[in-house]
């Protein structure tokens, strides 16, 4: 069973940095304005930031970090480990995590690691993280969680661009004794990896000219082998099935009350019908599940760490609070965890040109 209870690891801050440009739904070229009002209206994404051309995932990551670590008060000597979780990285090779490693100016003694999880990645980098702090032997540990999900698709693919938005987060784990363990549950069907991928481009299909040739799908979908793709239905289908009965069972096996146990569910931010629809399916108190994809998109890995950072700030920054967080996507993979936290740092939005 792919399930951990990390022990000794509180999680000691969280930071975002998203580009300042806005890019409404009417504002799409194949979206009438009836078009884009029926969209914002069902899938309920209104905004989404868009970098330029120039900028990686990592210079939104290195944002948060610099942001985070300098309201945090910690020393770049004292990370031990940086985890980089994109599937946007700047290169192919080398990992992205070393570049960070010295635009950051950590020291050469830091542990660096490439994580390529997608939408699950959060949990991914905190799971990997926590038991890397664990036992003790390291004492600092920076998850740095982002991608530029705009650009990996074809800007004519109406199935896929007005669903995703570009954000860099950054999340500062420590060794603590004394902190409440952290629950993690992961599953994977890897069977279903077709309904999200990018056909060309690795090694199994190497980029050739045909790859770059577009192909008129119908119904607003123009896209070439180099771009993502996403089968809405599959993907729907999954989301929808899997994760909700996965939490149920959690929350079954760890004696989790919904209503009285859970301050905030911290669901993927993937499209308000399928959040609304898991809601739904585990009769979740509303009140208790954040969103912000109507301003920002699905933010892939980084969807549930700009929650933290855009809707429950002032709450984690004052007080404790105990999380359930849901995600679900590449691979096909999901999980849940759940998390404990103290009174931390949550740094403002970073807008960066």
């Amino acid at each position: 069973m792919a399930r951990w209870e990390i022990r000794n690891v509180r999680m000691a801050g969280v930071a975002a940095a998203v580009p300042k440009n806005v890019v409404k739904s009417e504002d799409f070229d194949f979206f009438t304005p009836e078009d884009a009002e029926t969209f914002n209206n069902t899938v309920g994404i209104k905004e989404r930031r868009l970098g330029p051309d120039t900028m990686c995932a990592s210079d939104m990551c290195q944002a948060a970090a610099e942001k985070l670590l300098a309201d945090l008060g910690w020393e770049r000597e004292s990370i031990d480990a940086l985890i980089f979780e994109s599937v946007t990285g700047d290169y192919k090779t080398p990992p992205t995590s070393c570049l960070l490693q010295d635009r950051l100016g950590l020291t050469e003694d830091c542990f660096c690691m490439d994580i390529p999880m997608g939408c699950c990645g959060c949990m991914y980098a905190v799971t990997v993280g926590g038991n890397l702090l664990t036992a003790g032997n390291i004492r600092r540990v920076l998850l740095l969680v982002g991608d530029t999900a705009l650009r990996m698709g074809s800007m004519k693919d109406k199935s896929r661009v007005p669903l995703f938005g570009d954000c860099g987060t950054a999340i500062a784990l420590e060794y603590d004794p004394s902190a409440p363990e952290i629950i993690v549950d992961f599953h994977t069907y890897g069977g279903g990896y077709e309904a999200l991928m990018t056909p060309h481009g690795g090694f199994r299909h190497p980029a050739t000219p045909e790859s770059f040739e577009y192909e008129d799908f119908g119904n607003g979908i123009v896209r070439a082998p180099i771009h993502t793709l996403i089968n809405g239905m599959n993907v729907f289908s999954f989301a929808i099935s899997r994760p909700p009965k996965s939490i149920e069972k959690f929350m079954a096996d760890y004696n989790i009350d919904r209503n009285n146990d859970i301050d905030y569910f911290l669901i993927h931010q993937a499209n308000k019908m399928i959040v609304d629809r898991i809601v739904k399916k585990l009769k979740l108190p509303v009140e208790k599940v954040p969103y912000n994809l109507e301003e920002f998109g699905n933010l892939g890995g980084a969807s549930i760490p700009s929650l933290m950072v855009t809707r429950l700030r002032d709450h984690l920054q004052s007080k404790e609070a105990t999380l359930l967080m849901s995600s679900f996507g590449l691979g096909l993979s999901w999980g849940t965890m759940k998390m404990k936290t103290g009174p931390m740092v949550v740094s403002e939005l970073v807008e960066i040109c």
